[in-house]
């Protein structure tokens, strides 16, 4: 039986077994050919063969409740629907990485490696169902990354960006870290059904309890750019290779948020003394979206611009986080929040797929002036450019508008009235800086920048994801209908 035990485990694990082994390859290669660089088609063959059996076995576990070694991780629809997110999003970042200067260089087997590795830290972080395999999977995440960023061939935003990134992610990993040390002392686990059973009891007679939850809050927020904890996101995200920013502000977005989710359903924030934590999360939230697009707009660089976005965005989906936190109608808030992931994930990564179209060299900084008159020059692209932004908009019939609208209709639901508004404001803020590429694309004729037209991989990536956000959007319902159907393990 024991034997029996151990093997279903790792056919549950699977996937990141799959991507270590495709990660593995191309190094072992360059290793036996004298360290000398392997073709980039057969490195990224490699990478993508991974990814594409990845999710194969992730589809192959669809409709599974169960947990793994000794109840450490856990399988579900929320860890279901982040894992295809994460393998999609890893698939984009592969095709911008072949064509992109900053990331296809002599050390191109290295970054694969580090790129899959990084993914498989996602895969623990939203399996996770305790904190201890969340700080594990946490660390080989960020660990991956702050190498990755180091690594680009331009040498000084790149530099900057990984040592920001390295000092906070590591301050933030320790106040995460301190917080679960306050948590185990207390409810004597680090397991998430374990601290549900006690945490409205702790709450309300253990203010070490509270403390802990605050700081494993906080270190997770930090992971998301909540504000205050947002400043290094503008700087790492312009300073890294645009493949690696598509790829950061999507994938650790994602699974941060996912396990964030875990955390707040563990009846956090039910005890009538949590009601002041759930104030503070509600005003952060808040303030997450009015500092996050009121910067976007005052940024000239794309890059900076969706940045700043990405932490509105965080804002936004704060708000779905409390209506799944507070019982009642807690099932439609986590619905919310997983189809605003997935249609988030879609809009950005393509987002910052554009830019990498402009990128002559390595060092080069796209500006929001340089998409003037782009409609005459590359028609295709700026009409993909049109849809991206107008779905993070959230205009209809685009995905962005149904991620926001379930979100809102959550809250509305749960109370949180005075949060939908604020939230509602935000949007109507943010379609400023959203539709002004549009107005300099087709209301301008001076040359702007040029694109690469022979990145054709880019080009594909970028048509996908453009199809996805009308596809998803005008076929909204079965999407939801689907995640509504394969998240109420986490509730019941």
């Amino acid at each position: 039986m024991d034997i029996q035990f151990e093997m279903l485990d790792m056919l549950l694990i699977s996937p990141a077994l799959i991507l270590f082994i495709a990660s593995i390859i191309p190094l072992t290669l360059k290793v036996l050919r004298g360290n000398r660089e392997l073709n980039s088609f057969t490195t990224i063959t490699c990478g993508l063969g991974g990814v594409i059996a990845a999710a194969f076995l992730t589809a192959a576990n669809y409709g599974i409740e169960k947990t793994a070694f000794q109840e450490a991780l856990r399988f579900d629809g929320l860890s279901y629907w982040m894992q295809l997110t994460v393998l999609f999003v890893t698939g984009m970042t592969l095709f911008f990485s072949k064509e992109n200067l900053a990331t296809n260089n002599k050390q191109f087997s290295e970054y694969v490696f580090l790129l899959m590795n990084s993914v498989i830290g996602m895969m623990v972080v939203v399996w996770s169902n305790d904190l201890m395999s969340l700080f594990i999977g946490i660390e080989l995440m960020s660990l991956c990354l702050y190498i990755l960023i180091a690594l680009s061939s331009e040498d000084r935003l790149s530099k900057e960006a990984a040592f920001k990134y390295f000092i906070l992610g590591s301050f933030a990993s320790a106040v995460m870290l301190y917080g679960v040390s306050f948590i185990y002392g207390t409810a004597g686990s680090t397991y998430l059904p374990a601290i549900t059973e006690v945490a409205s009891d702790l709450l309300q007679t253990n203010r070490l309890f509270l403390l802990g939850s605050i700081l494993t809050l906080l270190g997770l927020f930090f992971k998301v750019s909540i504000f205050p904890f947002h400043s290094w996101t503008p700087d790492v995200y312009q300073g890294a290779a645009t493949p690696l920013t598509a790829f950061m502000s999507t994938g650790v977005k994602a699974v941060s948020l996912a396990f964030v989710l875990r955390f707040l359903t563990t009846d956090l924030l039910l005890a009538d003394h949590a009601i002041p934590l759930m104030n503070a999360i509600e005003w952060l939230a808040a303030l997450t979206i009015l500092v996050g697009n009121i910067a976007a707009i005052m940024q000239s660089n794309l890059k900076r611009m969706l940045a700043y976005s990405s932490v509105a965005h965080s804002g936004y989906v704060m708000i779905g986080l409390l209506s799944a936190s507070v019982g009642g109608e807690a099932l439609l808030g986590a619905t919310g929040v997983v189809f605003y992931i997935i249609a988030y994930s879609i809009m950005t990564v393509g987002a910052f797929g554009v830019i990498s179209l402009f990128e002559k060299r390595e060092d080069s900084l796209v500006d929001v002036d340089d998409l003037k008159g782009l409609a005459q020059r590359s028609p295709w692209v700026a009409l993909c450019i049109a849809l991206f932004m107008l779905s993070l908009a959230g205009i209809p019939p685009t995905v962005g508008f149904f991620g926001k609208f379930f979100i809102f209709s959550a809250a509305l639901k749960q109370g949180f009235v005075w949060l939908t508004i604020w939230g509602v404001v935000g949007s109507v803020i943010s379609v400023y800086y959203y539709l002004r590429p549009l107005v300099l694309m087709y209301m301008y004729d001076s040359e702007g920048a040029e694109v690469l037209k022979t990145r054709y991989l880019t080009h594909l990536a970028i048509t996908v994801s453009a199809i996805l956000i009308l596809v998803f959007g005008l076929f909204a319902d079965p999407l939801y209908q689907a995640i509504l159907a394969n998240i109420g393990g986490m509730f019941f």
